[in-house]
């Protein structure tokens, strides 16, 4: 069972699907094969995982390198993404 903050307490059997269905409107951290970082509100998730961004950084190695309004990753460039 999902808690108010859209993520599943520990040891809870809740799927990839439900959270992100939770996290949609909050903000996450999207992390790209490369190792960089796009933090930002997740506005939207397709079925190939596009993720699209609402006042998005850019985060290398730790450091905010830019500042974006609105990104567009694509599914295929995505590790993971996390709640932040």
């Amino acid at each position: 069972m999902a808690d108010t903050a859209g993520t599943l307490p520990t040891g809870s059997t809740g799927s990839p699907s439900d959270f992100l269905r939770n996290v949609v409107g909050h903000k996450v951290v999207v992390r790209l094969n490369s190792g960089v970082d796009y933090r930002g509100i997740l506005s939207c998730l397709d079925g190939y995982m596009n993720a699209a961004l609402e006042n998005t950084e850019e985060v290398v190695n730790g450091k905010v390198t830019n500042n974006y309004g609105d990104a567009f990753v694509r599914g295929n460039n995505i590790l993971y993404i996390t709640r932040q």
